[in-house]
């Protein structure tokens, strides 16, 4: 099943979440919990989930960033993109970025961006296949 994320999917999220870029399963504080609040009451933050049996095993996050170019039409910025290693080559990322996509049109986006840290010749073709280039733009990243 391809869906938006509920306020009980926190630490269905956070167990996949760990997968990604070695990350720690947060504590529950105020901060984290805040910071959870703000995204599920955001109109323009949407986490996109595939469940199997109950549990949530790929995830992609879409954002609309308003825009004051192109007629003043939106555009849509993924990131995240996350299958459980046990459930990958299912195309349930896929589903999750088709699921993203729809959610782009439906708001006029002009465009749909995503970022992606890896070189693995696997994961830049699975995003070509998906309908990304990258040859139209160029990004640069600044840490902070």
């Amino acid at each position: 099943m391809i869906r938006e994320i509920n306020e009980s999917d926190f630490d269905s999220l956070m167990k996949l979440y760990m997968q990604l870029h070695d990350n720690p399963f947060p504590e529950k504080n105020e901060r984290v919990l805040s910071v959870w609040n703000d995204i599920i009451n955001d109109e323009n933050h949407h986490i996109i989930v595939a469940e199997e049996a109950g549990t949530i095993v790929s995830s992609c996050v879409c954002v609309i960033i308003p825009n004051l170019t192109r007629g003043q039409r939106p555009y849509a910025f993924i990131e995240n993109v996350i299958t459980d290693q046990n459930h990958r080559n299912k195309g349930l990322a896929t589903a999750c970025l088709n699921y993203a996509k729809e959610i782009a049109i439906s708001n006029n986006c002009y465009k749909m961006m995503l970022l992606t840290g890896s070189k693995s010749d696997s994961t830049l073709n699975f995003y070509e296949k998906a309908g990304y280039n990258k040859n139209d733009k160029t990004a640069f990243i600044q840490w902070l």
